[in-house]
């Protein structure tokens, strides 16, 4: 079977093999049952301003930390769930939706003194009225103490563990130390050293978490200001004020690595660079991040692809359920992202609280095989954009075997504007620049690998002998390069600075080039990472 630890792109096949790895996977954390009743308005009441929502459709959902392990059920992994609930109607309709998932429910405690938590939401015509919150206002002692006693079973064996933390209390007292005692660092056997499994935490206050040495963090922007004790500026300001607190962030989670989920803007990821990374094949363990020539702690950045918000809930638990699956099977950190943000923007486009399955994924990854531009249609799109006061960013290359000095390079060119254009040389142009032997992969398949990528907006194909009449055509604001150049080295530079354009050199990555990967291939009789090899 295929490996998957240096699989740096998105493809159609991934989800499916990802899930034949079926990795075992403990969700410790805060139940939630999630409504949506939907119907019609035509009148005001009598008593007050208000509108009369007639209803027309009721829909429950498992919500919370339920709601992470149904996507991980969903996209393919061995489920076991760890939570408190009551022994009311809405933690059996919880219980029952879980169970016809395929997922183990029994380490949930049902207890006869706790209310299930339950957020009803009222919509009519597309748009969310009203909110209903039902909680407790505490957790019952003794229920805890019993799902305390059930944490070493529910971990024992696992590939991973997520910890869903939103403070109503699942994971207080004598949770938290069992929690601390059987996955902490001192605990000999289980300390972050040598524990053979994931560990992950979406925390509403990640910093309590410190003390686990978590492999991974995924706070949002609220929760990562709380990290900070900061209030984030706004607008394009966010993002560079994240990355310039890097090290922060790293030391006040206590993790290998953090995920900062922006919403709309994507994600930014920050890993130590001697911290603790997994991406192995089998089991997992904690190993130091590679040190690189372009970032003390590399940054990565993913783009959602956004649709209107209206009544979507529950992407940030599907984002953390993708990413726990695609990294306790292997995939490197960046590509286990990307593959998150992916699986984040199918079910963005859906109302209410949904899940992501392995086939939806499939399909969500194979719509980016036939989207190739032509010049033309090109033209047409960039023109809108920069109607819309965008700027346009051109790069270009063969792209032929995908590896992590690409994405990072690809990553940077899209920092420099709004809109990232990549032109791939057709297979003619790369058999006259490469060689008799290349491409490897056909121009259609290197697009849509490409084209999956989060940060890139348009993929076109050009045949000329340099892409200077496509710039020449398109205009950008930027023309990137990767690699040991000036602008001065560049037939490309003249037609750029034409019409005021401008040339930017970004980092060279010298150590990860196609040429040395197809060469340790060859080497070492290595097929790579797509089962079709």
């Amino acid at each position: 079977m295929a490996r998957l630890s240096n699989q740096e792109g998105l493809a159609d096949w991934l989800p499916g093999r990802l899930a034949e790895e079926r990795p075992i996977v403990t969700v410790i954390g805060d139940s939630i049952l999630d409504g949506w009743w939907d119907g019609t308005i035509e009148r005001f009441c009598r008593e007050a301003p208000a509108p009369v929502v007639q209803v027309q459709r009721r829909d429950f959902a498992p919500g919370g930390a339920a709601n992470t392990a149904m996507n991980l059920a969903a996209m393919g992994a061995d489920v076991r769930f760890v939570s408190l609930v009551g022994e009311d109607s809405a933690g059996l309709q919880l219980l029952e939706r879980l169970e016809a998932a395929g997922i183990d429910v029994s380490h949930v405690v049902s207890h006869p003194d706790m209310t299930t938590t339950t957020k009803f939401r009222v919509s009519s015509g597309g748009q969310v009225m009203l909110r209903l919150d039902d909680a407790a206002n505490g957790l019952p002692g003794d229920g805890l103490e019993v799902l305390a006693a059930f944490i070493p079973e529910a971990v024992d064996g696992a590939t991973a563990v997520v910890l869903c933390d939103y403070g109503a209390g699942a994971l207080d007292g004598p949770v938290r130390d069992a929690l601390l005692e059987h996955l902490g660092p001192e605990t000999g056997p289980g300390s972050p050293a040598s524990r053979n499994m994931l560990v992950v935490v979406d925390a509403h206050n990640p910093g309590q978490w410190a003390g686990l040495q978590p492999d991974i963090a995924t706070p949002n922007a609220q929760e990562a200001s709380r990290l900070l004790g900061v209030e984030l500026p706004g607008g394009a300001a966010r993002c560079p004020f994240i990355e310039a607190h890097t090290d922060r962030l790293l030391r006040a989670s206590g993790a290998g690595a953090v995920v900062v989920t922006l919403d709309r803007e994507g994600t930014l990821t920050m890993r130590s660079p001697t911290g603790p990374s997994h991406g192995t094949t089998g089991p997992v363990h904690r190993t130091p991040v590679e040190r690189t020539p372009v970032h003390r702690t590399p940054i990565h950045r993913t783009w959602a692809r956004p649709q209107a918000e209206k009544q979507a809930s529950g992407a940030g638990d599907t984002f953390v359920a993708a990413l726990t699956l695609a990294r306790a099977a292997g995939l490197p950190l960046t590509t286990s992202v990307d593959f998150a943000q992916a699986a984040a923007d199918v079910v963005v486009h859906r109302p209410g609280t949904s899940v992501c399955t392995t086939d939806e994924l499939t399909r969500h990854l194979s719509g980016f095989a036939d989207t190739a531009l032509s010049a033309a249609e090109l033209a047409q799109q960039v023109d809108e954009h920069r109607r819309q006061g965008k700027r346009i960013v051109l790069t270009n290359g063969c792209f032929d075997v995908l590896h992590r000095g690409h994405t990072r390079y690809l990553n940077q060119a899209k920092q420099l504007g709004d809109v990232l254009v990549v032109a791939l040389n057709s297979d003619s142009s790369v058999r006259q620049l490469k060689g008799p032997d290349r491409p490897v992969n056909h121009e259609a398949d290197r697009a849509a690998v490409i084209a999956a990528l989060s940060c890139v907006d348009h993929v076109t194909v050009f045949d000329t002998p340099t892409p200077i009449p496509l710039i020449e055509l398109l205009r950008p604001d930027v023309y990137a390069k990767g690699g040991d150049y000036t602008p001065e080295m560049l037939a490309e530079s003249a037609a750029v600075e034409s019409y005021g354009g401008t040339v930017s050199i970004l980092d060279y990555v010298p150590e990860h080039s196609t040429t040395a990967v197809l060469e340790r291939i060859r080497s070492t009789g290595d097929g790579g990472d797509n089962p079709r090899n």
